[in-house]
């Protein structure tokens, strides 16, 4: 829960974000308590430079904070760095009008003590959009004549609102954008959502997600159907995280799939 200012270096531009910061480290069994002011010494140094000298991603930056508690806390031999941030993209709504959206940026790195320090590092982002229920669609299909000849036509359904989030490893020499991991979220669902919407659009996004019905498994499958394919010089052995919630329109309870794999073992046949 440590919050900070983080300056990031983009094309063209620097990008300060407001980024929550959460830090620890394992202790030994003969050890009581960790030394906490390190923890937040690591956070200091690193991100108060970022205010002279932007960092390159979020993801650098918590893989050098991770480094830095290992330096901070020499009894530990593991330390984890996560990172959440508040992200905007210009995003267009069905109609053309243009509109600032916002979405979640989180970044993980894991610190490793062995012969030498070993850290591994994530990029991922947080996305709310809308799914429509294939289930119900077809139950009212099949239980009313005057739909029984629209087969392929989308009908009336129940929605959810969607949330889900994409995590992937960034190995050494990789960048991994956010903005395209934010593209495949909101493609996958069967419509985004948008802050602002006229009327002209609701009917547009509406029937948008009607003719795209998912299940939450629906989402987090073709979530990681498009990493496959924009992602395919990733090495076998990167994580790939995916989790999706809807929060239910006709329940009390929400629907959650999820999936953690590496890309090794999407691709096998």
């Amino acid at each position: 829960g440590v919050m900070k200012p983080v300056q990031v270096a983009r094309p063209n531009k620097v990008v300060t974000l407001t980024t929550t910061f959460d830090v620890f480290v394992d202790l030994p069994w003969d050890q009581r308590g960790a030394h906490l002011s390190r923890n937040l010494e690591a956070i200091g140094e690193l991100v108060d430079d970022s205010v002279r000298k932007p960092v390159e991603s979020l993801e650098a930056l918590v893989a050098a904070i991770a480094a830095k508690l290992m330096e901070k806390h020499p009894y530990a031999t593991d330390g984890e760095v996560w990172a959440k941030a508040d992200y905007f993209l210009e995003k267009m709504t069905p109609m053309g009008r243009p509109s600032l959206e916002s979405y979640k940026l989180v970044a993980r790195a894991n610190a490793r003590r062995g012969k030498r320090v070993e850290v591994r590092k994530s990029i991922g982002v947080e996305v709310l959009g809308m799914t429509a229920c294939p289930c119900a669609m077809e139950t009212i299909r099949e239980g009313n004549p005057a739909y029984a000849s629209l087969k392929g036509v989308p009908i009336i359904t129940h929605n959810q609102r969607n949330r889900t989030s994409l995590g992937v490893e960034e190995p050494e020499g990789f960048d991994i954008e956010a903005d395209d991991l934010v593209a495949i979220v909101e493609s996958s669902m069967s419509a985004p959502t948008f802050e602002v919407l006229k009327r002209p659009d609701e009917g547009r996004l509406v029937e948008e997600a009607h003719a795209r019905p998912r299940f939450v498994e629906d989402v987090v499958r073709e979530v990681l159907g498009r990493v496959l394919q924009k992602y395919r010089d990733l090495p076998d052995h990167a994580i790939v995280k995916v989790k999706s919630d809807s929060e239910e329109s006709i329940h009390k309870h929400n629907a959650v799939a999820q999936r953690v794999a590496t890309l090794g073992e999407l691709r096998a046949p």
